[in-house]
């Protein structure tokens, strides 16, 4: 388990103080693939270097499978750091050596002899697929492979926790499916806890089973995917779910009031919901944004109604009824 207690990170730059972290409490279960997500500057890469004490914070207590590593000697961290491996956007290979020397290299490390540490990592190449790339050089690589390869570097001390900082955008979209596919396998064939920092939404949508929202070095919301994502309460989520705000060129917030629907179970999603409306309650509601996404393998579904002030109420009243469907007003400013 992963606990952070009330972290904080200040930094001292000739510009002045800056608060990259502020009072940041998560708990991260055994075995979780977790998500922390958020915008630039948001504080995600600052707080996942607090989690392996790349960064020391300023304030607060970070525990790792048991262990206080904010209160640890240099000697005692380095020991830890084997329990805590890590990969990057831009894969950090030693150039000058073939892919099955950069997986031996901590092994190498760590006092592994030569003979069980190349055995060990000829293994490992096999289970990230590259079983023929031993002798080949990061140069000679695809930016998929490179990865690949610093995922079994990452294997190579049998490490509990695996972090991954911006791990595949560097990657095409087709190639970062199937990094994260491999994540996601080396997840539940050896219980790895895996905490992932990005900026893509998609990413966290397709292997995190939980997510953290990260705003100006603030958590604005955690939970599990399927309910963050599903109904955001904080306005970063809201901004990551429903990007680009709603079009007022589509509905007119003098004339209208919004409702957002979110559809709760693939049944919901199918049902006419504006033909009702207009049928059963002679309401013409302007559909001004819909979409529809799978999480945890659940059907979630959300559309943004402008409905006319003087049948607000009956409209609110109508869907409020219908069950699995969470009816909630949207401000003019918010999709």
């Amino acid at each position: 388990m992963i606990e952070l207690k009330h972290v904080s990170k200040v930094f001292e730059t000739a510009g002045g103080r800056v608060e990259a972290l502020k009072d940041i409490s998560l708990t991260i279960p055994d075995g979780d693939v977790y998500g922390i997500i958020g915008m630039s500057g948001a504080g995600k890469s600052t707080l996942v270097r607090c989690i392996n004490m790349l960064e020391r914070p300023t304030s607060g207590e970070v525990i790792v499978n048991g262990k206080r590593l904010d209160t640890m000697s240099p000697a005692q961290l380095r020991a830890a750091r084997r329990d805590i491996t890590m990969i990057f956007q831009r894969f950090n290979l030693l150039m000058q050596r073939n892919c099955l020397d950069n997986v031996c290299f901590p092994m190498e490390l760590a006092g592994v002899s030569r003979r069980e540490a190349a055995s060990r990592a000829q293994e490992l190449l096999e289970t990230v697929g590259l079983p023929d790339k031993a002798k080949a050089y990061p140069a000679q690589l695809s930016g998929g492979q490179q990865q690949r390869v610093a995922i079994a570097r990452a294997l190579a001390t049998n490490p509990k926790v695996l972090l991954c900082d911006e791990a595949t955008s560097a990657l095409d979209p087709k190639t970062t499916r199937q990094i994260l596919e491999l994540i996601g396998d080396i997840n539940k064939k050896l219980g790895i806890t895996v905490v992932i920092i990005t900026h893509q939404m998609s990413v966290v949508k397709s292997v995190c089973n939980h997510v953290a929202i990260l705003d100006d070095g603030e958590v604005v919301e955690d939970g599990l995917v399927s309910t963050v994502f599903s109904a955001p309460k904080s306005a970063a989520a809201r901004h990551l779910v429903f990007p680009g705000g709603a079009d007022v060129t589509v509905s007119d917030p003098t004339q209208e009031r919004r409702i957002r629907l979110i559809f709760r179970s693939a049944k919901t999603t199918s049902i006419p919901l504006v033909a009702r409306l207009a049928t059963e309650e002679n309401i013409a509601a302007n559909v001004i944004s819909a979409s529809t996404q799978k999480l945890s393998e659940e059907i979630y579904g959300s559309m943004l109604l402008g409905v006319p002030a003087a049948q607000f109420d009956r409209a609110w009243e109508f869907l409020s009824g219908i069950e699995n469907l969470q009816v909630e007003e949207a401000s003019v400013g918010v999709q």
